[in-house]
Formats: C-alpha cells, sequence, structure tokens
C-alpha cells in the first residue's frame, strides 16, 4: 500500500471535473490539484510551450511527494503526456484515451465528434487513439476556443455561453453524430449549455469518469492503494489566485474550497 497523494494538474479550472471523478471512485485517495490559473488558457499555444508548462507542473507536484500524476488537460495530454511518461520516473496518466475508449463503445453510427482546444484538435490525438481501437469509426473534430475563458469567466450557463455552443456545434449536430466527446476537462462544467445545444440524441462523453476508473486500476495492479480509514484530504494550489476559482470550485465540487495556495511556477 501506498498512502503518498495523488497529484493532479490541469491548465485552470477544468481538471476539478477530473478530480471529482477520482474522489468518487477513490474516495480513501488524498490528493495535490494544482492549477495553472495564471496561463489558462493552454489550447493556442505552440507544442514546446506546453511542454515546458507540463514539466513545470509535474515538476512542482513532485515535491508534494505524489505517487502518481494525472494530465487532467486534454492540450497538455495531446502536447506532452508521451514526453513526460519518458522524462519521469513515476506512473503519468492523460485523459484522451479514457475519452476515446468511452467514444468506440457508446457509438452506433460510428460517427463521433469531438471539441476541444485548436491544440488537442489539431493534435489528431482523439483520431488517432479513436482509430487504434476501431478503424471503422469516423472522427470529426471541432475547436471550440470560447469555452474555457467562459468558464474560467463563470459564464458557463449564461446565454453567451449558449450562443458560442450552437455557433460551433450545429455543423457537427448537422453531419450526424451520435456521440460528442467533451475533448477538454473544462467542458463537463459547460455541459447543460452544450447539451441544450445538441439535444438529447447525442451522447456527450466525459473522459473523467474513464480517467479516474484507469486510475483506480494502475493502483491495483501496482499496490498503491491508500489503505488508511480516514477522510481523503485534498489540497489546492494555483499560479494564480482569484475568487473565481474558488468560488466556482466550491460549486462544482459541492464543498467549501479554503486554504488555496499560490505557486511561484515558473521556479519549477
Amino acid at each position: 500500500m501506498d498512502n503518498r497523494p495523488i497529484g493532479v494538474f490541469d491548465s485552470g479550472l477544468g481538471g476539478l471535473t477530473v478530480l471529482k471523478e477520482i474522489n468518487r471512485y477513490l474516495p480513501s485517495e488524498d490528493t495535490v490539484y494544482f492549477g495553472d490559473t495564471a496561463r489558462v488558457p493552454y489550447g493556442q499555444r505552440s507544442k514546446e510551450t506546453i511542454m515546458k508548462y507540463t514539466f513545470q507542473a509535474i515538476n512542482f507536484l513532485s515535491t508534494k511527494d505524489v505517487k502518481a500524476i494525472v494530465i487532467a488537460c486534454n492540450t497538455a495530454t495531446a502536447r506532452a503526456l508521451a514526453e513526460a511518461q519518458e522524462k519521469y520516473d513515476i506512473p503519468i496518466m492523460g485523459v484522451i484515451e479514457a475519452g476515446a475508449k468511452s467514444a468506440v463503445e457508446y457509438t452506433k453510427n460510428k460517427l463521433v465528434g469531438v471539441i476541444g482546444t485548436a491544440a488537442t484538435i489539431n493534435s489528431n490525438a482523439y483520431n488517432k487513439a479513436i482509430e487504434d481501437m476501431d478503424s471503422s469509426v469516423k472522427v470529426i473534430g471541432r475547436a471550440c476556443p470560447l469555452f474555457v475563458p467562459l468558464v474560467e469567466e463563470g459564464w458557463a450557463n449564461k446565454d453567451i455561453s449558449s450562443t458560442a455552443a450552437h455557433m460551433y456545434l450545429d455543423e457537427l449536430v448537422d453531419q450526424g453524430i451520435d456521440s460528442l466527446v467533451l475533448g477538454c476537462t473544462h467542458y463537463p462544467i459547460l455541459k447543460r449549455t452544450i447539451g441544450e445545444a445538441v439535444g438529447m440524441d447525442i451522447k456527450l462523453i466525459n473522459p473523467a469518469r474513464e480517467t479516474a476508473l484507469k486510475l483506480k486500476d494502475i493502483l491495483q495492479e501496482n499496490n498503491m492503494l491508500n489503505d488508511k480509514n480516514e477522510a481523503a484530504n485534498c489540497k489546492y494550489f494555483v499560479s494564480d489566485i482569484n475568487e473565481q476559482f474558488s468560488k466556482i470550485a466550491g460549486e462544482f465540487l459541492k464543498r467549501d474550497i479554503k486554504d488555496i495556495e499560490k505557486v511561484e511556477i515558473q521556479k519549477y
């Protein structure tokens, strides 16, 4: 057994959707969350910059003696996961494989939509992952760059988000997709707005659940589960403290988020 915490990181608030599922399926596990709120969003940045930011986040989380790290950011997963796994001697997983698996299992007509940041969509990471699992599935990608700023501003359920959702998604609906992968961990916070835009006939796939279950499998296989009988603890760190983080995080996780600490992430 291993009672050290699990590290989780994202460009901002989005990784909380993964943290929520980790808390659900691994309720005894302590966690350390880092949100790179000073540099969100990652989606328009170069691969080199995203790799730099990812390595800095991992370096920071490593100072907290974490036993495994979840890159709870599709953009960082697409651009830096392979390099991070090669560089660090610690279990590191991303979120794309889990989303791809869910899409392949659900789709009936073999038409899957994927929405994400420009970096994620342009990387074709979901296309490659889905093709490796089932080459008969066609993937239609759509970058939705406004979604992350809308979530970070706390406007997930405002009219402006609904307008943006229709502008981004109406074309995907017209192309006949039967499932839509929320290929950015911010997007489940927009689930109601996205669902209203695409309609009830299209299944929204949130990779967070499968990511948490895969993490549980990895910890079990390596005898790394926490065996304590105490309530799990989560510590929160950000690169820039703002009121929105604690407010939205508290509303989404259904708990008070206190004692958020600021990190000078450039030092790592």
